[in-house]
């Protein structure tokens, strides 16, 4: 059966002043989108994208335990069961692996998908439309674990980059959402590539061969649990012993004991990559690893320029986005988030980023957004 799993982990501190400690940028309502004048959280807009294709008691968040109860808040549909509450923070493979083990021990059968809740994806349809391709490769043949390559519309060199190998065609199965034309979106994964430089990156992208990694995947539980076990065996042993008692009235406790002392590491690191070399060399055959194509709109809400890229501009770039008002004159390509009751005026200023909240005010250089992380560690903590 179909399962989903949205991580929802993470600080966002390049989001700060707005994402703070005890709420982070996936529980912020701050988004909104054309036809809907509701803000809404990144985690509601990742869970809504799976109406039609996952039904919503078959949703599992994973997150930190101090979230659970906002999370119930956002997602009333959703039974505390579904809420996996990590008890510390150890990186996506356990993230997954948790997942992996709930799901493979309730149903041996389980196939999961795993989704971010930091972007913006549109259209939803064709969203839906690639994700059930995705199931379908591994119903077909279950050794497979799949990623999803975004179409790079510049060279970024903050993502990691999949390269496309052989087309897989013949792909079984599929109602409503199905793809047609498999051959052109479905292929093996030639190699995984981190954070290139400018170079490189501009190469990827003229080579029409590269995908931006969308950390988002779809496998089997227990096949992804056994290719734990043979690439990441200490992670696959705590997680057994989590497994053993979940359910029980030991869990909890379990628990935590066990998952703060997993080694952190991410899921591309510790499977993706080991079982993409493993797929290509002469153990070929137990595990395959394949991309599904998504040449679809894909915004990682993860810094002020690119939550900017979700806010309609005027003619000459500003953008102006919170309930507060924004009022500007002789300036370009800003961006101002102005909470309720307050106003932000600019005059003569271009490519700056203001950012006020009751409590702080930032003021950034548009093209400087990705020091931030450095200037939030200097903050009080009383204002992270």
């Amino acid at each position: 059966m179909r399962y989903a799993m949205i991580m929802a982990g993470g600080a966002g501190t390049r989001l700060w002043p707005l994402s703070r400690r005890d709420k982070p940028k996936q529980l912020l309502r701050f988004i909104t989108r054309p036809g809907d004048d509701r803000e809404r959280s990144l985690l509601e807009l990742a869970s809504h994208r799976l109406d039609g294709l996952i039904d919503p008691e078959r949703r599992y968040v994973c997150t930190a335990e101090a979230y659970r109860e906002p999370i119930r808040e956002l997602l009333p549909e959703m039974k505390d069961a579904q809420i996996l509450g990590e008890p510390a923070a150890r990186d996506t493979v356990n993230a997954v692996g948790l997942a992996a083990a709930v799901l493979a021990k309730q149903d041996k059968d389980a196939i999961f998908a795993v989704l971010t809740s930091d972007h913006v994806i549109e259209p939803a349809a064709e969203f839906r439309s690639r994700m059930d391709l995705g199931f379908r490769l591994v119903e077909n043949d279950d050794r497979r674990f799949v990623t999803f390559g975004i179409k790079p519309t510049f060279p970024a060199t903050g993502f990691g980059y999949v390269e496309r190998g052989t087309p897989v065609r013949d792909v079984r199965g599929g109602g409503k959402t199905a793809v047609d034309g498999t051959k052109d979106h479905c292929h093996q994964v030639a190699r995984f590539v981190e954070k290139p430089d400018r170079p490189r990156a501009e190469v990827y992208v003229q080579s029409g061969d590269f995908f931006w990694n969308a950390g988002m995947f779809v496998w089997k539980a227990t096949t992804f649990l056994e290719a734990l076990e043979r690439f990441k065996p200490e992670s696959h042993a705590g997680l057994m012993k989590i497994q053993a008692a979940w359910g029980t009235r030991k869990a909890k406790a379990v628990l935590e004991e066990v998952y703060p002392t997993l080694p952190k590491i991410s899921v591309d690191y510790a499977i993706m990559e080991p079982a993409a070399k493993a797929a290509a060399a002469a153990d070929k055959g137990r595990f395959q690893v394949c991309m599904v194509q998504m040449d679809l709109s894909w915004i990682d809400v993860g810094s002020w320029p690119s939550f900017a890229q979700t806010v309609p501009s005027d003619k000459a770039g500003n953008r102006a986005a919170g309930a507060g008002t924004v009022v500007s004159h002789a300036s370009r390509n800003t961006l101002v988030y102005a909470s309720k009751g307050h106003t932000v005026a600019l005059l003569g200023v271009d490519d700056l980023v203001v950012v006020q909240t009751p409590d702080a005010t930032l003021v950034m250089p548009r093209a400087r957004a990705e020091e931030l992380k450095a200037l939030h560690g200097l903050l009080d903590e009383r204002l992270t």
